[in-house]
């Protein structure tokens, strides 16, 4: 297959999408397909540091947002669109759809600055399909607390928050005239790989 795709993975902290990645990988490669697995905010040197920035120090909401398209467009030209050209598979572990999500969702940015710096940033790239793990917010926090890590300033905000973020990217995924598909992140690790296989033939028959 010498046509690229681009894949993100989305959802709130907690959802598990990161633990799907390598299953999505495999996936494209027993299509014979090469893939870049990569994550946003970071992918690249700059964008590594920028995150680090965002996941750690206080920031006001519209700074948050520059960040992260500052290290998406980095990331874009450096990693992305190269990988593409090359007729790659790019899997990206978040891209816009997050900061619609996090910064208009859950800091309240209003969606005509977001869709201002999405112009800018990619004017003519979207992924070509986004798989969304979609969970309560109550268990995605019962599942953060069952890891043995510190959280960043994201995961140790308030239920609220993670509310309005899922509602946000649920919002994102109605209007995306079918880019965006849902998966039940609830239960089993086994039963979402299984809904997720069935979302990614559905995206690419």
């Amino acid at each position: 297959m010498n046509t690229g795709r681009f894949i993100t993975v989305e959802g709130i902290d907690g959802a598990g999408k990161s633990s799907h990645l390598e299953f999505l990988a495999s996936a494209i490669r027993a299509r014979g397909a090469g893939v870049v697995v990569t994550r946003e905010p970071g992918g690249t040197p700059l964008g590594e540091k920028l995150r680090a920035l965002a996941l750690n120090d206080p920031m006001e909401g519209t700074t948050e947002a520059l960040v992260m398209f500052a290290a998406r467009r980095e990331h874009l030209v450096r990693v992305i669109e190269p990988a593409l050209g090359r007729g790659d598979w790019v899997l990206s572990d978040r891209f816009s759809d997050a900061t619609y999500a996090y910064q208009c969702g859950g800091r309240g940015l209003p969606a005509s600055v977001f869709l201002t710096l999405e112009r800018l940033v990619h004017p003519d790239r979207q992924p070509d399909a986004t798989f969304l793990f979609d969970l309560d917010p109550a268990i995605a926090y019962e599942r953060q607390r069952a890891q043995s890590r510190d959280p960043d300033r994201f995961e140790r905000e308030a239920a609220d928050f993670f509310r309005c973020v899922r509602e946000a990217y649920l919002e994102r995924a109605g209007s995306s005239g079918g880019r965006v598909h849902v998966v039940d992140a609830s239960g089993s690790l086994e039963g979402v790989r299984d809904r997720l296989a069935q979302a990614f033939a559905r995206a690419f028959p």
